[in-house]
């Protein structure tokens, strides 16, 4: 690495790089909208059907979860956000400027999921906040609600974004490893969407038992207030999430200080 560039000139370029793309804002916003607009949406939705016809739903119904139902559809646009954070440089040519600047790679490598993860937990902590508010606000009428308070309640709402931001890291790792967009998405698509509904196919107990292991599976545990027997604890799921995460980044790192731009 050129020596006036340290790591923190690395890091600064990186968080230019994001502010630049209009595309970078304009999923950032999506995300957003579809945490906050679709858990209003199926949390109202939930609430003009109360009481249930089933009594069983009144044991495990779960307010914080439903209020955070935006994330499973948020977590597509989030993946897709971070694919582009790499792929679009590789689309553009312009990583090829980006490591004649920093020919040892490795800090890049580093500075774009650090600089992704810092502004993602910035923007979806309140995100998550806000759709949990205004969740619980729409549930008080059938006084179904539940506040921060409450156990196990703020680490679902704080793990909801923690696990959008991993997702996020996901696509990333995916960039880093295919290079190419509609592959990595494809990728992102089928192990977040795909895989769950082909492991429900399989005859029970196949299916619970692959299931928890999926990393969608596990790591969605980590907003979920109710204990579900199937799946891991939260903290686990959200570690074995993180885990597969991180495996792919290292193979990433592998792959890019070996291969050509």
């Amino acid at each position: 690495m050129n020596e006036s560039l340290s790591f923190a000139h690395v890091v600064r370029a990186e968080w230019i790089k994001f502010r630049s793309v209009r595309s970078s804002w304009m999923t950032l916003a999506v995300t957003v909208l579809l945490v906050v607009g679709l858990g209003a949406l199926f949390t109202a939705a939930r609430a003009s059907r109360w009481p249930p016809r089933d009594p069983a739903e009144l044991f495990t119904f779960d307010p914080t979860r439903i209020s955070l139902a935006g994330v499973f559809l948020a977590q597509l646009a989030f993946g897709v956000l971070g694919v582009l954070v790499v792929t679009g440089e590789y689309a553009s040519g312009t990583i090829r400027a980006t490591f004649t600047a920093v020919p040892r790679r490795l800090p890049v490598y580093a500075a774009k999921p650090l600089v992704f993860a810092v502004l993602s937990l910035i923007a979806l902590v309140p995100t998550t906040l806000a759709a949990f508010e205004v969740g619980q606000q729409l549930l008080s009428g059938k006084h179904i609600n539940t506040t921060l308070s409450a156990p196990g309640v703020s680490r679902a709402v704080v793990g909801a974004a923690l696990y959008l931001v991993v997702v996020g890291l996901f696509g990333v790792a995916l960039g880093w490893l295919m290079r190419h967009t509609a592959g990595a998405i494809s990728t992102l698509f089928g192990v977040l969407l795909i895989a769950p509904i082909l492991v429900h196919i399989l005859p029970s107990p196949w299916s619970e038992n692959v299931d928890k292991w999926l990393p969608s599976t596990a790591g969605q545990a980590v907003f979920g207030v109710r204990p579900d027997s199937s799946t891991f604890g939260p903290w686990t799921g959200f570690g074995l999430l993180c885990a597969y995460v991180a495996v792919l980044l290292v193979l990433g790192a592998v792959m890019v200080s070996r291969r050509d731009a």
